[in-house]
C-alpha cells in the first residue's frame, strides 16, 4: 500500500491567513476503562521532515516506538501532558481531554500561532486554533502528535501492567476487553479504574 502523503501545514485549508509556528495536537485514551488521557502537541521543522507519519493507529507498535524518538529529535519542540483518572472522575472524560491538550499545548517550548486539534471540538486557547476532523491522518503534526500521544499512554499501561498484572493492562491497554471486563469481576477496580465509566462503576454497586 503505498504511503499516505500529508498536507503540507501551509496548505490545509484554513479560515483565515496566519503566519508563524503551527502546532499539531492529538491525544490517546478517551476510551479506555483505566488510566489517564495523554495528549501530545508537536511544532515539526519543515527543514528536516520526517518520513512515514501517520496516524498511531495504524501503525505497528514497533514503527510507532521508533517514529517517537525521530520526533522528539527532529520537531523543533514537542509537549506531552495529561489529564488524570481523577480529574477524568471530577469533569468527565471530554473536558479531561481538553484539558490535557491545553496542557500539552501550553508546554511547548516555543509558542505557536495556530493551533491544529484532531477532531471536532477545541480547548479554550490563547491562540488561533482550528479542529479538522481525521486530521491525524492528513495533517503531519497532527500525526506526529498522535504518535507521542500513543506511545506515551501504552507505556504507562505497561509499568500499570507490572503493578497490577491480574488486569492485563499491557495487553488491551486499559481498554474494555472482555478479558478486561471479566478481571474487573473478578478483582474489582484498581486505584487506576475511571469510576465514572459505566463497566468499573458496576462492579462498585
Amino acid at each position: 500500500m503505498p504511503s499516505k502523503k500529508f498536507l503540507p501545514t501551509n496548505q490545509v485549508a484554513l479560515q483565515w491567513n496566519t503566519r508563524g509556528l503551527i502546532a499539531g495536537v492529538d491525544e490517546a485514551g478517551r476510551g479506555p476503562l483505566a488510566g489517564p488521557v495523554v495528549a501530545a502537541a508537536v511544532i515539526l521543522d519543515e527543514r528536516n521532515p520526517i518520513k512515514g507519519l501517520a496516524d498511531s493507529k495504524v501503525l505497528t507498535a514497533r514503527r510507532r516506538e521508533k517514529l517517537f524518538d525521530e520526533i522528539r529529535a527532529k520537531a523543533l519542540c514537542c509537549s506531552v501532558a495529561q489529564a488524570t483518572v481523577e480529574e477524568i472522575d471530577a469533569i468527565n472524560i471530554l473536558q479531561a481531554t481538553l484539558l490535557a491538550m491545553r496542557r500539552a499545548i501550553e508546554g511547548l517550548r516555543l509558542k505557536p500561532a495556530l493551533v491544529l486539534v484532531d477532531g471536532n471540538r477545541l480547548p479554550q486557547l490563547p491562540m488561533r486554533a482550528e479542529a479538522i476532523v481525521k486530521g491525524d491522518s492528513t495533517v503531519a503534526a497532527i500525526s506526529a502528535a498522535s504518535i507521542l500521544a500513543k506511545v506515551t499512554r501504552d507505556r504507562w499501561c505497561a509499568e500499570l501492567d507490572d503493578r497490577y498484572p491480574q488486569y492485563g493492562f499491557a495487553r488491551h491497554k486499559g481498554y474494555g476487553t472482555a478479558a478486561h471486563l471479566h478481571a474487573l469481576r473478578m478483582h474489582g477496580a484498581c486505584p487506576q479504574h475511571r469510576r465514572s465509566f459505566k463497566p468499573v462503576a458496576e462492579v462498585l454497586l
